[in-house]
């Protein structure tokens, strides 16, 4: 074989990565391996290649990594992890970079937790799929042509985020390729639960890095023409007449164990305006049915409500709620099993739409276990918005934030898709194309999380799933927003 592949390692100490080196020393295929490093003074790590970076995953990294390949593809670890190689994985690879002209290509493989082995879907690579969290897998491959164009074009620098701006920087010029093979064997190390990872990126701990991310995330955008200028539409006039000034919306299906508390919850709202809670029963068969028909009787402003049809996901029972006659000017969430913080939650919530004329409002929460002490990561309130960024950074982001709260008359437009995943999302971007946004950084909202929850512990298939759609929801949205600026100019 001609190619050859300059392997680069991020360095945390050799017996992490026994099995990869192992395998890849001698390697016909290989070239050099090199370990990036930010202790020159390692002596575990003398005799071999060492190349010292300020941070593994910075733009000097990537620099480096490109001054030391001397062939013609490059082999990046992506992340602290051994990795054991499947059959002919190399030669698989450069395979498909060749045959595709890709600048970047990456496989599903195997991953091995407690001496088990099991198979690790990816999901492809969409024009959306500009999330910071997107899973390449530990091998990531790309050429020394890629990386040329990479330097050459380079007029900033990042700390944290340098890979992150690297694949943003290939999708705007190269396929980026997957390999629906599972192609080698990762020995997996995070071992938290899906719904567990969820928040890493709220983590006050990790604001500087965020911060950065925000800013590689808004200069690709501006280069794809999907920027959005902090511009906004004046709220639609309000032809209508409501019976409520709001409504709370429950869409519920078996959660007799939760329904009541949030019933309750809502029922105890202090407001200087009238408003009502509509629960929208999607054929529930545990008994929560029979709690809020009893519920309806003890609070005459609980709308009980059985839609027609039975193909409703959460976004299609939204949508029985907003089209309902008695859904009030501003229709406010609140899921079956969460409970408002306080008695003034809806006040506040509607107090912000007048004060800011805004199409939405979108709260802040605390994770609470389910019998409401709070649990790490605490008081989620995505204070990474911004009114100057924040429709814009909310497409790197997988989340905007809850409790979330709209104006009848736009949602009414928009309506929900008929999904049970990601259907808030989708509005909160739409919404955000063209109007403001109005945020609440108090905990408004405790979120508990329990063995019932539909997103505690996801298996890899419902991840990738979901992550596949918020995605096609981003390519849309992309879309939209290029498109929205071609007519503007």
């Amino acid at each position: 074989m001609a190619e050859k592949i300059s392997v680069f390692i991020p360095f945390n100490g050799l017996n992490l990565y026994k099995n990869l080196l192992e395998q890849l020393t001698g390697h016909p295929a290989v070239g050099k391996i090199f370990l990036l490093s930010t202790d020159s003074n390692s002596t575990e790590a003398a005799r071999l290649n060492v190349i010292k970076v300020d941070s593994i995953y910075s733009t000097n990294s990537i620099l480096e990594i490109n001054k030391s390949t001397k062939s013609e593809y490059a082999l990046i670890l992506n992340g602290f992890t051994d990795v054991i190689p499947g059959q002919f994985v190399l030669e698989r690879f450069l395979n498909v970079a060749k045959a595709t002209m890709a600048g970047i290509v990456y496989s599903d493989y195997y991953q091995e937790k407690d001496g088990k082995k099991f198979p690790h879907k990816t999901i492809d690579y969409q024009f959306g799929s500009i999330r910071d969290d997107f899973n390449f897998g530990p091998f990531i491959l790309t050429t020394k042509r890629t990386l040329n164009d990479y330097s050459r074009n380079l007029n900033h620098s990042y700390k944290f985020s340098g890979l992150y701006d690297f694949r943003l920087f290939v999708s705007r010029a190269y396929p980026v390729v997957r390999i629906p093979e599972n192609l080698y064997t990762s020995i997996l190390h995070d071992a938290r639960k899906s719904g567990e990872k969820n928040f890493d990126y709220v983590n006050p701990q990790n604001r500087e890095v965020q911060l950065e991310y925000e800013r590689v995330a808004t200069e690709h955008l501006k280069q794809i023409g999907a920027w959005l200028k902090p511009e906004f539409k004046n709220l639609p006039g309000d032809k209508e007449k409501f019976v409520s000034e709001a409504s709370v919306i429950i869409p519920v299906k078996n959660r007799a164990k939760t329904i009541t508390d949030a019933v309750n919850s809502a029922a105890r709202q202090k407001t200087n305006f009238n408003f009502n809670i509509i629960v929208v029963d999607n054929y529930s068969t545990d008994g929560t049915s029979e709690l809020l028909h009893d519920l309806s009787l003890k609070h005459p402003n609980v709308i009980h409500h059985i839609p027609d049809r039975k193909d409703l996901s959460i976004g299609g029972c939204w949508n029985e709620a907003i089209m309902h006659t008695s859904c009030g000017k501003y229709a406010v969430q609140l899921d079956s099993d969460d409970l408002y913080s306080d008695e003034f939650t809806l006040q506040k919530i509607v107090d912000k739409f007048t004060d800011e004329k805004c199409a939405m409002v979108i709260g802040s929460y605390k994770l609470t276990d389910f019998g409401l002490n709070e649990i790490p990561p605490g008081l989620i309130d995505h204070k990474e918005w911004t009114h100057e960024n924040g429709r814009n950074n909310a497409l790197r982001i997988n989340g905007l934030g809850a409790p979330r709260a709209f104006y009848t008359p736009v949602i009414r437009k928009i309506k929900f898709p008929n999904v049970c995943y990601g259907e808030d999302y989708a509005v909160g971007l739409e919404i955000s194309r063209e109007y403001k946004i109005g945020r609440i950084y108090e905990p408004l909202y405790l979120c508990r999380r329990w063995e019932g929850n539909t997103d505690s512990d996801l298996t890899v298939e419902q991840v990738n799933a979901n992550n596949t759609y918020k995605d096609r929801i981003r390519t849309f949205e992309i879309l939209a927003r290029q498109l929205k600026n071609l007519n503007n100019n």
